[in-house]
């Protein structure tokens, strides 16, 4: 009777393909020196790659690590404390009015946001608030040939709404920098003006950077916004659940 021994190697790659990444570092590269060789090789990574449609299958450009590739792409939210669990990885540029506050969703007059399991936002005040974020691509394991000569897309997104009883103003603002911070490419939305006594319904701004030519190395996310009545307090714009991700 044939065993899985018997296979050859083009069959066993195959068939390995189809078994999820995790698994494949897991618990097949352990099976055998055949299976480990072939879990550290680069052919059933880049079915696994053409497969989950990462690729088209004549694509012109070779990626250096295709294991890196799969784990990598679709990647995780760059976007470093996302959702309001502190104010650790930003950057506050503006302070105004009463400062920036974490509050508990949904808040005084507020609406809880489409995805529940996030918890805290952001709030701004009466005066100009701005805060930012700088990603460096890079470090997430993006290396240059992918960037400059794949581009995937990057696309950003943040969430937004106001209070019901508050009117107020919010802008989201990205950039991409080269390697020594020069702006290469810049996305800024029109200044969003929400009316006092409106639904408090939260809202997404999106926005997907592509061809953007050679050069990107990070992201610089910022967002702003405050209230349009001038109260004291926290009545202005609130944010959370902001993301960078990369996709191709």
């Amino acid at each position: 009777m044939a065993t899985m021994g018997d296979l050859h190697e083009d069959v066993l790659v195959e068939i390995l393909s189809h078994v999820p990444g995790k698994e494949l570092v897991l618990r097949c590269r352990l099976v055998c020196r055949l299976w480990k060789e072939l879990v550290d090789g680069t052919h059933i990574w880049k079915e696994k790659c053409i497969r989950e449609k990462f690729f088209k299958r004549d694509m012109h450009w070779i990626p250096e690590d295709w294991m890196k590739l799969y784990f990598l792409l679709p990647t995780v939210n760059l976007i470093k404390n996302p959702c309001a669990e502190g104010f650790q990885f930003w950057d506050i540029e503006d302070n105004g009015g009463d400062e920036w506050k974490i509050e508990t969703l949904p808040g005084a007059h507020g609406q809880t946001l489409p995805d529940g399991t996030v918890k805290k936002y952001f709030v701004t005040s009466y005066g100009l608030c701005r805060k930012s974020q700088k990603i460096d691509l890079l470090a997430y394991g993006l290396w240059r040939n992918l960037l400059d000569l794949m581009q995937p897309k990057i696309v950003v997104s943040d969430w937004y709404a106001a209070r019901r009883d508050c009117g107020c103003v919010y802008t989201l603002e990205v950039e991409l920098l080269s390697e020594d911070g020069k702006p290469i490419h810049k996305y800024t939305s029109e200044q969003v003006t929400i009316p006092q006594w409106s639904d408090a319904k939260w809202n997404q701004m999106t926005h997907v950077f592509t061809d953007y030519g050679p050069g990107v190395r990070y992201v610089r996310f910022a967002h702003e916004g405050r209230d349009t009545q001038f109260w004291a307090g926290w009545y202005g714009v609130r944010v959370t659940n902001s993301s960078v991700t990369i996709e191709l």
